[in-house]
């Protein structure tokens, strides 16, 4: 299948149906959770819709990659969560609850940020907001009917239909994890002659990003007196991106490969230091006690 064909018209569909998926796992208790858990959804909110973008500029500013790279990688940081963290959180023995909750919230968010966002990042990064054509208002329609209204629908067959949703919620979150493996796969055999280089320029970045943001957003949750498993579903919502959306806007509806290298990068990296992120929030209760029992 050509690279173009891929991200044109299956991309926008199989996020379609991955944020179908997501809606067939929701119900109207996670969006109660608000009012139930208020402290822990606003940090992560916070955590996720503020901190990660600065942190990505920041990074960005310390590095000095190629203002492309450096576009493609902000752009990602306005893309967090996504299905990808929930099933994170869910082999991590974390707050899944919580994690969907974080990933309902924002996938409705995002719509009406993306845009903006990005249009300041291409006066910041590259001096000019026309670099790349981005209509605010088209593209927050076009985001809205492949991310939000498709996760309306799910609900809707969920409540009435709760057992077929049940049945292809799991299917459908390995699906979305195969596509993006396929996606990125294209994009590289796309740029392959350029891609050490690629990985020179913005490997670093992203990988910096990335653990930074998972540490930040535990600690901080820890700060505000957070349970260990809501700091680290903070830490793996915040350093966990929804890499699908990132890469339908930067290949989709700006159509422009290099763009989407940097999301791609990262979207590998973050499965390995996501792993490790797991591994050692599990790891440090047991050890923790271990300490009380030898004191």
């Amino acid at each position: 299948m050509q690279v173009g064909i891929l991200i044109k018209i299956v991309l926008p569909l199989a996020l379609f149906i991955i944020m179908l998926g997501m809606g067939f796992s929701l119900t109207t208790e996670d969006f109660k959770r608000i009012l139930k858990q208020p402290r822990a959804v606003m940090v992560g909110v916070f955590c996720q819709m503020l901190l990660l973008p600065i942190i990505a500029y920041l990074v960005i500013v310390a590095f000095n990659p190629p203002p492309v790279l450096g576009v493609g990688l902000m752009i990602l940081s306005f893309c967090p969560g996504g299905t990808t963290s929930n099933m994170i959180s869910y082999l991590a023995k974390a707050d899944l609850a919580l994690s969907v909750t974080l990933t309902a919230i924002v996938s409705i968010l995002t719509p009406l940020t993306i845009p903006f966002l990005t249009k300041l990042t291409f006066i910041s990064l590259m001096g000019n907001e026309q670099a790349f054509e981005l209509p605010i208002i088209s593209t927050m329609l076009k985001l809205f009917a492949i991310t939000v209204l498709p996760v309306g629908i799910g609900m809707l067959v969920n409540k009435k239909f709760p057992n077929f949703a049940q049945s292809t919620e799991t299917p459908i979150k390995f699906l979305s994890l195969a596509f993006l493996f396929i996606v990125i796969a294209g994009i590289a055999k796309q740029n392959w002659a350029n891609l050490p280089d690629f990985f020179r320029q913005i490997g670093p970045a992203a990988l910096v990003l990335n653990v930074t943001t998972m540490i930040l957003g535990f600690l901080i949750a820890k700060k505000f007196k957070l349970s260990h498993k809501q700091g680290m579903t903070i830490g793996i919502e915040v350093g966990i991106q929804n890499g699908t959306t990132a890469l339908l806007v930067t290949g989709t509806i700006l159509a422009n490969a290099q763009l989407s290298i940097a999301p791609s990068i990262y979207s590998l990296l973050m499965f390995a230091t996501g792993g490790l992120f797991a591994v050692v929030m599990n790891i440090m209760p047991a050890a923790k006690e271990l300490k009380t029992r030898v004191a």
